[in-house]
C-alpha cells in the first residue's frame, strides 16, 4: 500500500475498522478475531492510541512469526495479510484481517465482535446468532419442541395466502394450504417450526410463553396506569398493540379542505406500526423475555429482547443498509403480506414520519437489547441536562417554548443575571444549535429555538 494511502487511514483515526497499537500483543490477536467476526479491518503496528507514528524495531523473522501467531491461536484460522511499510523514516506494520465467511472466529476459546473502536466479548446467544446468519439459517426454521400439525390454525394460513396474492409479492397457487407451509419451510418432516407455530398457532404461548408483548402506561416509572399481556400470533399480537398505543396517546382532530377531519397524533402511525413489526420480526425468541411498550408523557419506548442482528450496529441504522433477518422464515412471511420491506427501508420509514410530523427523530438504543425511543419533544429537561445546558439555560429553552421568542432583556428578567452573564449563556445555547439568532440589532435581536430533527 502506497504511502497518502496509509496516511489516510491513519488520518481516520481508530474506529469499528481500524485499530492503533504500538506493539504486537495478545489484543492484537483480540482484534483481529473482532474485525473477521465484523466486517474486516486494519490494525497499525507501531503507531500510538491517538495517531502518532512512532515506528517500530523487528527482526527477518517477525512477521511471519506475527501472521504464524494469529492463525495458530484462532479457531476457525485466520490468515492475516501483513506488510512492512516505511513512514517519514518510521517503519509501521499494517495488519489486513479479512472478514471472515463462516462465523465466529475465537481465540482461546472467546469471540470477540468489534463495535465502534473496542472490541466486546459476545454473549453466548450473540455466538448462536452469529452462526446461524452465516451458515444461512435462523432459529425460527427448527421444528417447535412438542408441536404438531394439530397446532396450527389452518384459517391463519388461509387468511396469509390470500394476503399474499393481494400484494403480489408471492403469487400461490391451487396448492393446498398444507402444501404452502411444507415449501416454505414452515414444517419439516410434518412437525411446525417455530416460525410456523408464531405465525399461525393456535395457541403459541403454550409453546413459547414469552412470546407475547407486555404494554404499559407510565405516569411515572413506578405509577402505571394501564397494562396489557398481548398474546396470540404475531399479526394478532401487532394489530392488538396498536390498538393499546392508541386508546394510549393522545390525538387531535383537525379541520382541513376536506370533509373527513384529519387525525394528528402524539406520534405519527406508521412510525409506530414500524417499530413494533421491527420488534416482533427481529427479536431474538431465545431469550426468556418480553417484547414491551412502555408509554409515559413524553416518550414511547419499544424494547426487543436481544441485539441488532449479526453485521447491523448502531450507526449503519443512520445510513442506507442491507436488510438482516435474524428470523428469516418470519420476515419472508411478513413481506409477503405488505408489512415489512427486505431492502432495510423500515428505520428510515420511521425516521421520516416523525420529521414529516414535526417530531424529533427516533432515538435508538442497544443495551440487553434493542430500543427505538419516540419523542413527543426533544426540548425536554432531561435532554437538555444531558447535552450539557445549566439551569438558566434550560429555563430559557422551556420559556421559548411556551412564548415562542426571548430577548436578552428577557433573559436576564428571567434568571436574575447581569447582561454579560445573559449574553454569555445565550450563546452558548446558540452554539448547542438550539437556539437561532433573529433580528438586526440592538433590542431587536431575540432568539427562537432551532428545530432539530436528529437528537
Amino acid at each position: 500500500m502506497i504511502r497518502n494511502e496509509i496516511l489516510k487511514l491513519i488520518e481516520k483515526g481508530e474506529c469499528d475498522s481500524i485499530e492503533f497499537k504500538e506493539n504486537f500483543d495478545k489484543e492484537t490477536i483480540e482484534t483481529a478475531v473482532a474485525f473477521a467476526n465484523t466486517k474486516g479491518g486494519n490494525i497499525f503496528i507501531g503507531v500510538s492510541n491517538n495517531g502518532i507514528i512512532k515506528g517500530i524495531q523487528i527482526g527477518r523473522e517477525t512477521l511471519k512469526d506475527w501472521a504464524n501467531r494469529i492463525s495458530q491461536s484462532t479457531e476457525p484460522r485466520i490468515i492475516p495479510e501483513i506488510e512492512e511499510n516505511e513512514i517519514d523514516g518510521k517503519r509501521i506494520v499494517k495488519i489486513y484481517i479479512k472478514e471472515f465467511p463462516i462465523k465466529p472466529v475465537s481465540v482461546v476459546g472467546k469471540c470477540f465482535r468489534r463495535v465502534g473502536t473496542s472490541n466486546r466479548l459476545m454473549t453466548p446467544q450473540e455466538i448462536a446468532q452469529m452462526h446461524l446468519h452465516t451458515t444461512d439459517t435462523s432459529w425460527d426454521k427448527f421444528p417447535a419442541k412438542d408441536a404438531q400439525i394439530k397446532d396450527i390454525d389452518i384459517e391463519k394460513v388461509k387468511k396469509y395466502i390470500k394476503k399474499a396474492n393481494e400484494t403480489g409479492r408471492r403469487k400461490i397457487g391451487q396448492e393446498t394450504s398444507w402444501q404452502v407451509l411444507e415449501k416454505l419451510g414452515l414444517t419439516k418432516d410434518e412437525q411446525p417450526t417455530w416460525a410456523a407455530i408464531l405465525l399461525f398457532g393456535k395457541d403459541p404461548q403454550h409453546f413459547l410463553s414469552h412470546a407475547a408483548i407486555h404494554c404499559g402506561r407510565f405516569k411515572e416509572e413506578t405509577i402505571i396506569i394501564d397494562d396489557r399481556m398481548i398474546e396470540g400470533t404475531i399479526i394478532e399480537q401487532v394489530d392488538e398493540t396498536m390498538e393499546f398505543i392508541k386508546k394510549n396517546i393522545n390525538v387531535k382532530f383537525l379541520m382541513t379542505e376536506k370533509p373527513e377531519r384529519e387525525q394528528k397524533w402524539d406520534y405519527p402511525l406508521d412510525a409506530l406500526r414500524e417499530a413494533v413489526i421491527n420488534a416482533v420480526c427481529h427479536r431474538d425468541y431465545t431469550i426468556p423475555s418480553k417484547t414491551e411498550i412502555r408509554i409515559y408523557d413524553d416518550k414511547l419506548v419499544v424494547f426487543s429482547p436481544g441485539g441488532l442482528p449479526a453485521g447491523i450496529t448502531i450507526e449503519d441504522l443512520y445510513r442506507s443498509h442491507s436488510s438482516v433477518l435474524r428470523n428469516k422464515v418470519i420476515g419472508e412471511v411478513l413481506y409477503d403480506i405488505g408489512w415489512i420491506e427486505q431492502w432495510g427501508s423500515g428505520i428510515e420509514k420511521m425516521r421520516n414520519a416523525c420529521v414529516k410530523n414535526g417530531l424529533p427523530e427516533p432515538n435508538f438504543e442497544e443495551y440487553q437489547g434493542f430500543k427505538v425511543i419516540l419523542r413527543k419533544d426533544v426540548y425536554t429537561v432531561e435532554y437538555l441536562q444531558n447535552i450539557g445546558l445549566n439551569e438558566r439555560q434550560i429555563k430559557a429553552v422551556l420559556y421559548v417554548k411556551e412564548k415562542g421568542k426571548i430577548t436578552n432583556k428577557e433573559y436576564q428578567k428571567l434568571n436574575q443575571v447581569s447582561r454579560q452573564m445573559s449574553t454569555i449563556d445565550l450563546s452558548k445555547i446558540v452554539e448547542k444549535g438550539l437556539f437561532t439568532r433573529i433580528g438586526k440589532a440592538g433590542k431587536a435581536i431575540a432568539y427562537k429555538l432551532t428545530k432539530l430533527t436528529n437528537k
